[in-house]
């Protein structure tokens, strides 16, 4: 969870690298950098360990990242943005520095953004009939963020702005054993 210092240092950050790119004409090449760089960060408890550690020297994580970037395609603005993270010692913000430019292009884009966090990857089918009831019940264009957590066991939780819809298995499972803990 971010903190709030951690989050003006993100909104800051993703506003400046949001105006970059709009001013070089690459909002849509930069967010799929974003994208893909904001999937290898979820997917890799090493490369979370390198942005969250202070412990690792500013250069020794630059050149983790830049071997880490250039290995799934990410360059351009999104590397030298991330590298630059990393000389202000500010690479623990990363993560929230990348969705929050997601945040800015759904809001350039007058998309409202749901995150979906599932147990397993959503088909294509799932996806149109999720954002198709989300759509409805918005009233607004919808944009899905997807994200895997094989612990939720089977199930949704969807984030749509502040609000947080839960019937993921594991919180089933979590408030089953609460009931047994109280009624003992």
């Amino acid at each position: 969870m971010a903190t709030s210092e951690s989050s003006g240092v993100a909104e800051r950050y993703a506003s400046a690298l949001f105006d970059l790119a709009r001013d070089q004409n690459a909002l849509d090449d930069v967010e799929s950098h974003v994208t893909t760089l904001r999937q290898m960060i979820s997917e890799s408890d090493d490369l979370r360990r390198l942005l969250e550690s202070p412990v690792f020297k500013a250069e020794d994580q630059i050149r983790a990242l830049d071997a880490v970037m250039q290995s799934h395609g990410v360059s351009g603005l999104v590397a030298n943005f991330a590298k630059l993270t990393a000389r202000n010692r500010r690479l623990f913000a990363l993560p929230d520095m990348l969705k929050a430019y997601g945040d800015l292009m759904a809001k350039h884009r007058g998309e409202t953004l749901a995150v979906v966090t599932s147990a397993e990857p959503l088909n294509d089918e799932q996806l149109e009939t999720l954002r198709r009831v989300l759509s409805e019940k918005t009233g607004g264009t919808m944009k899905l963020e997807t994200i895997v957590d094989p612990s939720l066991i089977g199930g949704l939780i969807v984030r749509l702005g502040s609000q947080m819809i839960d019937t993921s298995v594991r919180t089933r499972l979590q408030g089953m054993r609460q009931a047994m803990k109280e009624a003992a």
